[in-house]
């Protein structure tokens, strides 16, 4: 029996290994099962676990980021057609390994996130913690980013383990609340 119990704990190890995710479940007969996939419907007290996790881990980060990331968390306002600058804004975050949610400003909802944020339309905007640029300089970007507390040299790593695009991103706050502190010009605007 152990022999069966041992074999089965290693071939789940190999399997979740392999899919990242596995399912406990319980049969009509009261048998536990250990699968990589769904149970059936007429399953009991089905846990599902998942073992992948994204593409960096947090503890992957160093620890000035996370705590800077924490307390300053970065957005960046951008549009598919706003070309050389914001190009440059994105990469200089991903040089400097920060972590940052960008908003890719396409909709009515995303250009009046952008007016509230900045009470402008011009891209990119960037906005650390409650502190936000109108425009690309480098200088700026940097210097807001050693304020919050963010690295000026870390190892590089890949956008995808920087960069989150999803809309349930907390939002900077609104103009007004907590008066974010609004410097620079931008010419190419939307």
């Amino acid at each position: 029996m152990r022999l069966h119990l041992l074999t089965a704990a290693l071939l789940l190890a190999i399997g979740v290994d392999a899919s990242g995710q596995a399912y406990k479940w319980v049969d009509r007969d009261g048998r536990v099962h250990y699968t990589q996939t769904p149970p059936p419907p007429d399953a009991k007290g089905v846990q599902r676990k998942n073992f992948r996790s994204g593409p960096t881990e947090a503890a992957d980060l160093p620890y000035a980021t996370r705590l800077a990331s924490t307390n300053f968390p970065v957005t960046i306002y951008t549009s598919p057609d706003c070309g050389n600058p914001c190009d440059r804004a994105r990469a200089l975050l991903v040089r400097r390994a920060v972590p940052f949610r960008e908003v890719s400003v396409v909709t009515q909802k995303d250009a009046e996130e952008l007016k509230n944020v900045s009470g402008r339309s011009d891209l990119p905007t960037l906005v650390v913690g409650t502190r936000v640029h109108v425009g690309f300089q480098e200088g700026t970007y940097n210097g807001m980013l050693e304020d919050a507390g963010y690295p000026s040299s870390v190892a590089p790593l890949p956008i995808e383990a920087l960069r989150k695009m999803d809309s349930d991103a907390k939002a900077p706050p609104q103009r007004g609340e907590g008066a974010p502190e609004t410097t620079g010009t931008h010419a190419a605007g939307r």
